[in-house]
């Protein structure tokens, strides 16, 4: 295809679609969120878009916020469209106009369910029987735009982020090529989004980790589930804090919430409808390891505990 094309990505599900995207567009430029410190050892690393952006040879960008000189160098690049895909900024006015064909945004929900920062974790934590991608025009609200092609997918009892980020990641870089030539050539019209059923997903924190014992199992789980590894789930133990990466349901009679036991050689913890069995967890400063192996290292796991 002859079209300019400038890509706006960070995360590892951008990557997928930029990886896509440069089989069938010529790519001028890329725009990423800047190098951030990362892992234990808060080493500055650069998000997966910009390792790909390099290995590729395409020039790229990180700027904090697209103001001068950022949009300086958009319009050298002169793209006929901009592709976005879980960008993390909002894009101003001018940015929305320089393009010919606009501003087009791969998003990780099936619209308008799940506008917003984190639709893929908020689909896992409200139970959705399906999500999806949407392909659509960007105008200036959030997510907001008129769709141009949209498909489902249908989660799995066990979905979890990463899971349901690789068939998302996967789905948008096929329907983003199918969705561009076909918009490009003038072949796909934009619809409106309905007016009703809009829900949002607002960016999470470290703090919507904390796993609340006085909620459900299922909504345990769900969260669990939803935001592994990020922002990741815990809890306090002995006034420690426990992180907790995988966990099981085992509905019994009732108990108080927060009952700490162990079920079949594993940590347990009781909510209003049953129990949760700690599968994977990391003691602070320590690995991540079987629940089991946790068991053996730590004192005054009992039943007559009470987990805050």
């Amino acid at each position: 295809m002859s079209e300019k094309v400038v890509f706006m990505g960070s995360p590892e599900l951008a990557a997928k679609i930029l990886e896509s995207l440069v089989t069938r567009y010529q790519v001028v430029g890329v725009v990423t969120q800047p190098d951030r410190p990362a892992g234990r050892g808060k080493v500055l690393t650069s998000p997966p878009v910009k390792v790909l952006a390099d290995q590729l040879g395409i020039a790229t960008i990180q700027p904090e916020r697209i103001r001068d000189e950022a949009f300086a160098q958009l319009q050298a690049w002169n793209p006929d469209v901009i592709v976005v895909a879980a960008f993390g900024q909002i894009l101003r006015q001018r940015v929305l106009d320089l393009p010919k064909f606009g501003c087009i945004n791969v998003h990780a929900s099936y619209l308008p369910r799940w506008r917003g920062a984190a639709p893929i974790q908020a689909a896992i934590l409200h139970g959705d029987e399906f999500t999806g991608v949407s392909i659509m025009k960007m105008d200036a609200g959030i997510d907001t735009g008129p769709v141009l092609i949209q498909e489902k997918v249908y989660l799995t009892e066990d979905e979890n982020l990463a899971s349901l980020t690789h068939k998302l990641s996967t789905l948008g870089a096929s329907l983003l090529l199918k969705a561009l030539e076909e918009y490009l050539d003038g072949r796909l019209n934009t619809t409106p989004q309905p007016e009703s059923g809009d829900t949002y997903a607002a960016m999470l924190s470290k703090e919507d980790g904390l796993l609340d014992f006085s909620k459900s199992a299922v909504e345990i789980d769900r969260k669990v589930r939803a935001l592994n590894d990020w922002p990741g789930t815990f809890c306090e133990i002995n006034g420690q804090v426990l992180k907790i990466r995988k966990v099981k349901i085992l509905h019994s009679e009732t108990h108080p919430a927060g009952m700490q036991s162990v079920l079949d050689k594993i940590p347990a913890i009781s909510t209003p409808d049953g129990w949760v069995q700690l599968l994977e967890v990391q003691p602070a400063g320590k690995k991540w390891m079987p629940g089991a192996d946790f068991l053996r290292g730590i004192q005054n796991w009992n039943d007559s505990k009470k987990n805050d």
